[in-house]
């Protein structure tokens, strides 16, 4: 049986830190204009930068399209993500 058909694919593109195409993705968890947290078929995904915006989103297809200066990526441990997912609400909330 071949890879690809046991394992989602999860891939990342980005264009000269400006513009993101991320495929795999299964749910939003938070988003602002300085911090996205995604989950992936790779792990909890967040992205940090300046006037990060969402150019497109269809979770039926696992793609999501993120236009902004993008200044980190990284994939969070497990236990990470719950503290991360509550960021943006936190602030709005406090």
């Amino acid at each position: 049986m071949n890879d690809h058909t046991k394992r989602p694919r999860h891939e990342i593109v980005m264009i000269n830190r400006r513009s993101l195409a991320i495929s795999g993705v299964k749910n939003v968890e938070s988003f602002d204009s300085e911090e996205f947290l995604l989950e992936t078929d790779g792990g909890f995904l967040t992205i940090r930068g300046q006037n990060l915006h969402m150019k497109n989103l269809s979770l039926e297809t696992g793609e999501v399209a993120i236009e902004g200066l993008v200044h980190e990526m990284a994939y969070l441990e497990q236990g990470q993500a719950g503290d991360r997912s509550r960021g943006f609400f936190g602030k709005l909330f406090k």
